[in-house]
């Protein structure tokens, strides 16, 4: 992890923050709004030598809500990173619009608003939500790339008290939107124990990034993994779980792991790492939680990092151990058909040099979803024991044999399954079509995919 430049407090004035994200000596403000002093201030400065630009709000004047002349600020502060080509990061605690002003401040969130907008896709946007985010100050960090929320803060459209006055509903602004609610929902995507720790993370999470779209992020010295061979993590069994966050480690540089929506959509890991100093992505089926299936929820967390992936050229890398989509009309209900197919269309679209390792099973549609070989993956291996078809055998054998497995006994299934699995779903048949390009032993698939990621300019589409 990249440390702060220096020891910081728990809490900080918006000001400190911007200099504790900032490198020693480095920040300078931005012109201020003529007039009053603004609940907000901006400035530019350096991170790991990387210039950014920056701002903070301050609920200590009028509850940190914006006005015209705070919106002015955040405005020039958004454009100017857009005339750098610099990061942006913000620090937000706001009321929302200032009620005094009417309807000239709804105009000044809107203008903000449009300028997220106008700057997505151009440079990175994180926003550190340390306070109260609420009513359309909740929106601005919603339209950025990445969310940290502070343990504590909280953030919501409808406050409590208008929660309570409409439905007669008696929450609290944690239990309506604090950082364990929006950590589960997929809105924050890291939380920090204080301003400490989210300014850490927010360093941390741009030396990933390119300063702007179309260049290459930054590369570091390689650090191998201490423990080097993948496949003593993953049980022969199908049916056994274990921790895929365990595979990867053993795959990626020492230490270079940060996850990204830890606690959404568990069933699928997101993650930014470095392999042989590179930053890459790692999209992961997680057998632990739910073994490893797709459903909405996965669906479209993956294919939220896989978009943002591609944006900021960083190549995927994918592991793959899933029996298919969740089963049921609660998923059907929910839309997995859409979701699903999100997913679907972002590996299908993304031009980064994407390599996919199947380390188990593969089946069915998440086979084809999970950047197979025919959605443009550019290198598919597979380790030597894995699995790919249609469905996994047992439910093979329950559609094949229906009618003879009238009074079938447990082993008689078993042994069913078993045949099936033997002439069906061995990877080399997989090789044999073209779906895998080779199988790879466990222990030398950090190399192989060194190998197949070492050609690739990340600054061309």
């Amino acid at each position: 992890m990249i440390a702060s430049s220096r020891a910081t407090p728990a809490t900080l004035t918006p000001w400190q923050r911007l200099e504790s994200l900032c490198d020693a000596g480095t920040l300078r403000p931005l012109p201020a709004h003529d007039g009053d002093t603004p609940a907000v201030v901006a400035g530019e400065g350096r991170v790991e030598g990387r210039d950014v630009v920056c701002y903070a709000q301050d609920s200590r004047l009028s509850g940190g809500s914006v006005g015209v002349a705070e919106a002015e600020v955040i405005v020039a502060a958004l454009r100017r990173a857009r005339h750098r080509g610099a990061p942006l990061v913000g620090f937000l605690e706001s009321a929302g619009a200032r009620i005094q002003e009417g309807a000239a401040a709804l105009g000044g969130l809107g203008r903000v608003f449009y300028e997220n907008v106008a700057l997505s896709e151009q440079v990175p946007q994180i926003s550190i939500v340390t306070g109260t985010a609420a009513g359309g100050g909740c929106y601005s960090p919603a339209l950025t790339d990445f969310v940290v929320m502070v343990e504590g803060a909280s953030m919501f459209l409808t406050g409590p008290m208008v929660v309570r006055e409409a439905l007669g509903e008696q929450i609290s602004a944690e239990s309506l939107g604090g950082a364990q609610v929006h950590e589960r929902n997929g809105v924050c995507h890291f939380v920090a124990d204080d301003d400490d720790g989210a300014i850490a993370t927010a360093r941390e999470l741009l030396s990933f990034l390119p300063d702007r779209v179309g260049e290459a992020g930054q590369r570091h010295a390689t650090l191998p993994p201490a423990r080097s061979d993948p496949g003593v993590v993953v049980p022969a069994d199908r049916r056994k779980v274990y921790e895929v966050r365990e595979v990867v480690r053993r795959i990626v540089d020492e230490g270079s792991v940060l996850e990204v929506c830890a606690k959404w959509a568990c069933s699928l890991v997101t993650a930014f790492a470095r392999l042989d100093g590179r930053p890459v992505g790692i999209v992961a089926s997680q057998p632990r939680h739910l073994a490893g299936v797709l459903d909405v929820e996965a669906s479209e967390k993956g294919a939220r990092f896989v978009r943002l992936c591609d944006t900021y050229r960083i190549p995927l890398l994918v592991l793959v151990d899933t029996p298919g989509f969740m089963p049921g009309s609660r998923q059907e209900v929910a839309g997995v058909i859409r979701h699903g197919a999100q997913l679907v269309r972002a590996f299908a679209a993304a031009t980064v040099r994407r390599c996919t390792v199947i380390l188990r099973k593969a089946y069915g549609g998440a086979y084809i979803t999970m950047n197979s070989k025919d959605l443009g993956a550019d290198r598919v291996l597979a380790w030597p024991r894995a699995e790919v078809g249609i469905m996994s055998p047992q439910s093979a054998v329950r559609v094949i044999h229906r009618r003879e497995l009238d009074g079938a006994t447990d082993d008689e299934v078993a042994g069913l399954a078993d045949a099936y699995a033997r002439r069906h779903l061995p990877v080399r048949l997989a090789v044999e079509r073209g779906l895998v390009d080779a199988i790879v032993a466990p222990e030398d698939t950090r190399a192989a995919l060194v190998a197949a990621l070492g050609d690739f300019d990340p600054t061309r589409r």
